[in-house]
């Protein structure tokens, strides 16, 4: 049997479960740190991090850099391009608090404010890194071209 986790966040008001991608990367550990997500209580705050359901059905764990009138601008932790038009409608339930090595870090902790205000206030700086860590993957998927391979020299 397949359970929804808002079926789950319906019946019990909390779901507890562990992420599987590093887009939330230094925060959450995926496979390792347990999430805590409850049912979000009114409008979403910047800073918030939404369990939302994108319309391909693939449920996902971001932080909110803007609010606006129409939706959310989210991003990953450890990513640099923004998802914008993310809307209520989608919101699944909030993180409320993280366990790392049986510890509840709840996201009221100040420290986990303080992460969260270096990580994101210097957006641009984090961008401009993780742009640049990523940029010889690019290249050499470039060099490989449309085949998959790269260029051999025949000579």
């Amino acid at each position: 049997m397949n359970t929804r986790f808002e079926d789950v966040l319906a019946r019990e008001g909390r779901l507890i479960y562990t992420n599987v991608g590093g887009s939330m990367l230094p925060m959450l550990r995926p496979k390792r740190d347990l999430l805590v997500i409850e049912r979000p209580n009114g409008k979403l705050r910047r800073y918030d991090v939404p369990l939302y359901k994108r319309d391909s059905g693939k449920y996902i764990l971001h932080r909110v850099l803007k609010v606006r009138k129409d939706g959310y601008v989210l991003c990953g932790d450890n990513q640099w391009w923004r998802e914008y038009g993310v809307t209520d409608r989608q919101i699944v339930g909030v993180l409320t608090a993280f366990v790392r090595d049986g510890k509840e870090i709840p996201v009221a902790d100040r420290w986990y404010w303080l992460y969260v205000h270096l990580w994101c206030d210097l957006f641009w700086l984090r961008a401009a890194i993780l742009w640049c860590r990523a940029l010889p993957g690019r290249v050499r998927r470039k060099l490989r071209g449309p085949g998959g391979d790269a260029p051999r020299n025949n000579a």
